[in-house]
């Protein structure tokens, strides 16, 4: 399908990945399957746009890796025949340079280490790809998890949500209500954006999710107000333009 999302610099299209043999990834092999998830490197030798979260993806575990190729393989086969990704210059020749080999092996996560249990599976589901704002063409450090990121298409125009430990971000949250959060979409009363993938993410065992918890509240605090329910203002801190924007 293509994505449905403003302000992309073309038209960028997610592939069939079923094992349809013609049109989807049934006639991929598992190294081209991992080489895509991982280093962002198409089936065919083409850097896929960063929208694929490879980077993130390439912290991913072997095993988990191998269970996710294995998954994929079991879907059944659709047949669906899509146009390819088609980029705008220079776009198209700069997201060349992104995408970067793995030489080593990736071990499983310390899951009895809850922070670090927590740091890949957050980095693994890519929560700071909509959660950390761009300034200029990156993504400062400083602003890591920190929100005000937008996010504009059938769900409406909104901003992402500040998520760390700050009074402005998730502070008041307890392990209870984040759980609840990713489990119904709703923190108390308050649903969330469609586009905050809870219909995913309610599958996320329990404690996976308390480890989740653990890391982003040992994340340094940001203050940066961020809410939606207010019109959209200048914020001097994302420079971007986000409800509350003026309050920081």
């Amino acid at each position: 399908m293509e994505m449905p999302i403003a302000g992309l610099p073309g038209k960028v299209v997610a592939p069939n990945i079923t094992p349809d043999p013609e049109t989807g990834g049934g006639a991929w092999t598992d190294d081209q399957f991992a080489r895509a998830i991982r280093e962002g490197i198409g089936h065919d030798g083409r850097a896929l746009f960063p929208m694929m979260p490879y980077e993130q993806y390439r912290h991913m575990s072997d095993e988990d890796l191998a269970a996710i190729i294995v998954y994929l393989r079991s879907l059944p086969a659709v047949r669906n025949p899509l146009p390819r990704t088609e980029l705008n210059f220079p776009v198209k020749y700069l997201i060349r340079n992104v995408p970067e080999p793995l030489t080593e092996p990736v071990p499983d996560p310390d899951r009895k280490n809850p922070v670090k249990w927590g740091e890949y599976a957050v980095t693994t589901a890519a929560c700071d790809g909509c959660h950390t704002p761009v300034v200029g063409h990156e993504r400062p450090k400083s602003m890591a998890f920190a929100g005000g990121f937008h996010l504009e298409g059938p769900w409406g125009n909104v901003a992402s949500a500040n998520l760390t430990p700050d009074a402005s971000g998730i502070g008041y949250y307890d392990e209870a209500l984040f759980i609840q959060a990713m489990h119904t979409g709703y923190v108390k009363a308050r649903e969330l954006n469609q586009i905050m993938p809870y219909g995913e993410f309610k599958n996320i065992p329990e404690d996976e999710l308390k480890a989740m918890f653990a890391y982003l509240k040992s994340l340094p605090p940001v203050k940066h107000r961020v809410d939606n329910s207010l019109p959209p203002t200048d914020c001097k801190l994302c420079q971007g333009k986000h409800g509350g924007g003026n309050l920081n």
